[in-house]
């Protein structure tokens, strides 16, 4: 269209001309070279003023477009300013969201770990209670699945069966008076790789009859008849005992003792406490004690300074039971923690995550941080593993790689010179070599009981026992 316009001037632009070449020759007499020229002249003179008449009308029309552009890269500008402010909004109204909700959350999450603490508590109990309305009674007055033992002890596999909460106390509170408390020890391995790092100590006891009660019987009745303060007194001293034994052997693993909060207050106990704490200054490295997550937070200045005595001594703690991700790592590793241990489960619990305001992925590397290691307890299931190392958790403990085992006091006592040597170690260490290990073999090492033999797993697995 437009080169037909073009065409159509140029046409009538030299007709004009040609007219006026014409006219200068027939009216003027002008030769016919003069009416050319003057022909070429008007035909020149034509083109440039329409050159420049469709130049001007070209820029007048481009000037429109880009006032028109300009308007409207104005209202675009506008329109973008105004959906900023909205998503603005939206994600102040989001964060208010999230806030509500986490703080919803939060007693919700507090009254679910209140509970699953009243069940655990009482979940033995009502297991004692069943068992004492279904089993026969017994005329020598033990508990059900107790039985005399003549040689080497075994371990009980009845636990407290048949028996009611204070029958249990009494006899709990009878042994411990006997002095009748064992050292049990259970591994923290590494993730993936499943080495041992670290022991920790658990408390059993021995009854009259000779048969061993394992922590998961015991520590529940502990508290309510007034055993902390002895039991923890036992097991510092077999606990130093068995880090020594760990130590002529130079290995790097670590010992963790628990501790009760109030005896960095007794005025009586502390100091006596504070001497065989500067006796065993050796081990310190290697020895750590623990605390419960509830007794760290209700600590007041005579714990604090306890604390202190200890750090000041070498010595380091562990963070025990911890019921929320609210952790305070600044505060913690000033106080001398070098551990935190939780159960897999508060873990891998977006809503316990969602009420601590932080991810679980980022826990690890916040803790680390400070110097902190995170230890994941309470494993049970291979899938709960990969679950933890997609949050970068690389310690672990549960039934899953081993259960608390029982080690032989008159060994720990030196009675036995090879405890924690050859034999031992290959006992001790039985989720990092899982070969078979004779009942024999593991009497002489010092653990209690033939239990089931480590099996043979492939590589990359773990031996359970």
């Amino acid at each position: 269209m437009v080169r037909l316009g073009a065409i159509a001037a140029g046409a009538f632009m030299g007709l004009i001309a040609g007219c006026a070449g014409a006219a200068f020759y027939y009216y003027y007499g002008m030769t016919s070279a003069e009416s050319a020229t003057i022909a070429l002249a008007a035909f020149v003179v034509l083109a440039v003023f329409n050159s420049i008449s469709t130049r001007l009308r070209d820029r007048s029309e481009m000037g429109g477009q880009i006032a028109d552009l300009s308007r409207g890269t104005a209202d675009l500008g506008r329109q973008v300013l105004e959906l900023g402010r909205r998503v603005a909004a939206l994600e102040v109204k989001a964060d208010k969201a999230f806030a509500e909700a986490a703080e919803a959350s939060r007693p919700l999450a507090a009254e679910v770990e209140r509970l699953s603490a009243v069940v655990d508590r009482i979940a033995p109990s009502i297991a004692a209670v069943a068992a004492a309305a279904t089993a026969p009674a017994r005329s020598d007055g033990r508990f059900e699945g107790e039985q005399p033992v003549t040689g080497s002890a075994r371990a009980v596999t009845g636990d407290f069966e048949g028996m009611d909460r204070d029958a249990i106390i009494a006899l709990a509170r009878e042994a411990v008076e006997a002095n009748r408390i064992e050292l049990y020890l259970q591994p923290i391995v590494s993730l993936p790789q499943r080495k041992v790092k670290y022991y920790e100590a658990l408390p059993g006891l021995r009854t009259r009859y000779g048969d061993l009660v394992p922590p998961a019987a015991v520590l529940p009745y502990v508290e309510a008849a007034g055993l902390t303060a002895r039991i923890d007194n036992a097991m510092l001293f077999r606990s130093v005992q068995a880090a020594r034994r760990l130590s002529i052997k130079n290995r790097e693993v670590g010992l963790f003792c628990s501790v009760a909060a109030a005896t960095l207050a007794d005025p009586a106990i502390f100091p006596q406490f504070i001497e065989f704490a500067d006796a065993n200054r050796a081990i310190a490295p290697a020895f750590v004690f623990v605390f419960s997550h509830a007794a760290y937070r209700s600590m007041g200045s005579k714990e604090s300074e306890g604390l202190g005595a200890l750090a000041a001594r070498g010595f380091r703690f562990m963070l025990d039971h911890v019921g929320d991700l609210r952790l305070e790592a600044r505060d913690l590793a000033g106080r001398g923690f070098r551990v935190v241990k939780a159960p897999a489960s508060l873990l891998l619990n977006r809503t316990a995550a969602l009420a601590a305001n932080i991810d679980p992925s980022e826990l690890v590397a916040y803790l680390g941080g400070f110097g902190i290691d995170l230890i994941a307890e309470k494993i049970e299931r291979e899938s709960t593993v990969v679950d933890l190392l997609d949050y970068e958790v690389r310690l672990g403990q549960g039934a899953l790689f081993s259960p608390p085992r029982p080690v032989r006091s008159d060994v720990l006592q030196g009675v036995e010179p090879r405890v924690f040597g050859t034999a031992a170690a290959s006992v001790v260490e039985s989720v990092e070599s899982p070969a078979d290990i004779s009942a024999a073999t593991r009497a002489d090492a010092g653990f209690e009981g033939p239990g089931p033999a480590p099996v043979q797993l492939a590589p990359g697995t773990i031996a359970r026992t």
